[in-house]
């Protein structure tokens, strides 16, 4: 008994240097729970670095006051429109690049890679100057105050003015996961994360010799860590020693290859529009109540983002092997990567979920002293993470599709549940009835639980299995 726990913890610790380290294995023919295990670990490890940016942002511009994190989240409720696009064709990209790769077609999957590269491109250029010339308008159509309007508006000038680098870092991580190099992912996203983290307090405080640009440096920091990340990704991506390699003849335009990415990512982006933009009109809804009502809430969001993209890695890890096995013809194989990775996710899930449900006051303690702020922070989170079991299975449900090229069964229901359900059901508890932040905030719960009840019954009919790319 004894020496089959060593050996159980000796192949545990061999699995996870393999996962981090990178390898060659083919998933296909992987044992299932394996090759789930293998992708997932830097996965995860990725989007671990991913919520980092949103919680040390938050950490430091949270010492310069309710305005200055209200500047913040007013920026990100519409820049998850620009991560909606960017996700998007991230989909798009996974669904055609793991669907080459179980065909055993590598120089096919490098051309779908420019494609994306390039028509991220295009798409970030009619953002960026829009974004940059509308910055004051936009914090001030979104509810700010003239005072959080003229010592923010900077911030987001430069996050919608540098979109380009998030749409880049988004499809090139998307390219190295979907062909089962995941651990590059990992490291690319690790090394934008610790050159914002050294640059966040420079920047904003101004310490040593750096200038003091309050709310403006978080966005600085936070642009050339991930400027520094895609100057690395496109090194890897031209190194020639992965399974995904960009060739002189892979770099011209191909139409046909373009439509094809447009076409799925359409319903990718959509899916991700419907559901971000009902973050933005959550947003407008509690900005009615005040700058500490949005502080608080902005807090909450950005403690919730933290599990919340964690999880997103394990989904990620079963949209990789929906593709592959299918590409593979394997699709009783792509089902069950479906399930074991749902179960692993609502039973992480659930564990932070309870715990943020009973010591609410805790994480909101480690951002925010007592006040209006800390209590609308505490009443937010305790609120929203009793969805988090619903959360778990919803996403990953919701990536099978999207990982098998469906992106239109996710799209309707993201409609439905958030435009039909959410957004009027916030409006009418949060404002006819009365309750404020605390009707916002169940409202987030109530539309989650509905989505992850569709996307099963809709999952388990299986039509997905049969969808060509």
């Amino acid at each position: 008994m004894r020496r089959i726990k060593d050996i159980d913890y000796k192949t545990l610790w061999q699995d996870i240097k393999e996962a981090i380290s990178g390898t060659e294995r083919d998933f296909t023919e992987t044992s299932t729970g394996k090759a789930i295990f293998i992708l997932a670990v830097p996965m995860v490890l990725e989007m671990f670095m991913e919520s980092i940016f949103a919680i040390v942002d938050i950490f430091f511009v949270s010492r310069l006051g309710a305005n200055a994190v209200a500047t913040v989240g007013l920026t990100e409720s519409v820049m998850t429109i620009i991560y909606a696009v960017g996700s998007g064709l991230a989909m798009a990209t996974t669904a055609l690049v793991s669907r080459r790769i179980g065909e055993k077609k590598q120089k096919q999957a490098g051309v779908v890679a420019f494609q994306a590269i390039l028509v991220g491109a295009i798409v970030s250029v009619l953002i960026a100057v829009p974004g940059v010339i509308f910055a004051k308008d936009f914090l001030r159509l979104m509810g700010g105050t003239e005072e959080v309007i003229n010592e923010g508006y900077m911030y987001p000038a430069i996050m919608f003015g540098g979109n380009l680098i998030i749409m880049l870092l988004f499809i090139i991580n998307a390219v190295f996961r979907s062909s089962g190099d995941a651990a590059i992912s990992m490291r690319v996203m690790w090394l934008a994360n610790i050159i914002n983290i050294i640059l966040d307090p420079l920047l904003i405080f101004g310490y040593g010799p750096f200038p003091e640009l309050g709310v403006t440096g978080a966005a600085i920091a936070t642009t050339i860590g991930r400027g520094i990340a895609v100057i690395y990704q496109f090194y890897l991506l031209w190194s020639g020693k992965y399974r995904i390699k960009l060739y002189w003849d892979s770099v011209k335009v191909k139409l046909n290859v373009m439509w094809k990415l447009l076409r799925i990512s359409g319903g990718g982006i959509l899916q991700n529009l419907i559901a971000t933009s009902s973050w933005i009109l959550l947003m407008r809804i509690i900005a009615v109540f005040g700058a500490d009502a949005i502080a608080g809430y902005t807090i909450a969001i950005r403690i919730v983002i933290f599990p919340l993209l964690l999880a997103w890695g394990l989904s990620n890890a079963a949209a990789t092997l929906v593709g592959q096995n299918l590409g593979a013809n394997h699709p009783e194989r792509a089902e069950r990567s479906v399930w074991i990775a749902a179960y692993a996710n609502v039973v992480f899930m659930g564990l932070i979920g309870a715990l943020f449900v009973f010591f609410p006051d805790f994480w909101i303690g480690v951002f925010v002293e007592e006040g209006a702020v800390m209590q609308n922070g505490v009443l937010s989170l305790r609120i929203i993470s009793l969805g988090f079991l619903c959360y778990a299975m919803g996403m990953v449900l919701m990536q099978a599709f999207n990982g098998s090229g469906d992106t239109i069964t996710p799209t309707k229901i993201n409609f439905f549940c958030f435009w039909l359900f959410e957004v009027p059901l916030a409006y009418v508890l949060a404002v006819t009835l009365g309750m404020g932040l605390t009707g916002a905030a169940t409202s987030i719960v109530a539309a989650e639980t509905l989505l992850a009840l569709l996307a099963l019954y809709l999952f388990r009919k299986g039509k997905w299995k049969f969808k060509k790319v």
